[in-house]
């Protein structure tokens, strides 16, 4: 699969092109946690579910790795808040 439009929106949580995803790989990137170091990619609110593998192809392209052989990304569990009263004692509250 190839990209022809360097305009085209990559990762969408971020609003990140494939010019943008292409620049972080002109510095250095070598992998997806390398574009995602510094881009800030996979790191919105889908957590990469949509663009990790679009830029895991670009990335590839873009190396002459095979996609196989690249290092997969760390993820981690998005952060949600949590209300205060889990963290309360309930019995302490009824007496």
């Amino acid at each position: 699969m190839t990209y022809g439009d360097s305009d085209i929106i990559i990762c969408r949580c971020q609003e990140l092109t494939k010019a943008d995803i292409l620049a972080a790989i002109r510095d250095g990137a070598e992998t997806v946690n390398g574009v995602k170091k510094r881009t800030k990619a996979c790191m919105g609110f889908c957590q990469g579910k949509t663009c990790e593998k679009l830029i895991e192809r670009i990335v590839a392209e873009a190396t002459g790795k095979d996609p196989a052989v690249l290092v997969p990304p760390t993820s981690r569990a998005p952060v949600r808040p949590v209300d205060i009263r889990v963290f309360l004692d309930t019995e302490d509250e009824q007496t």
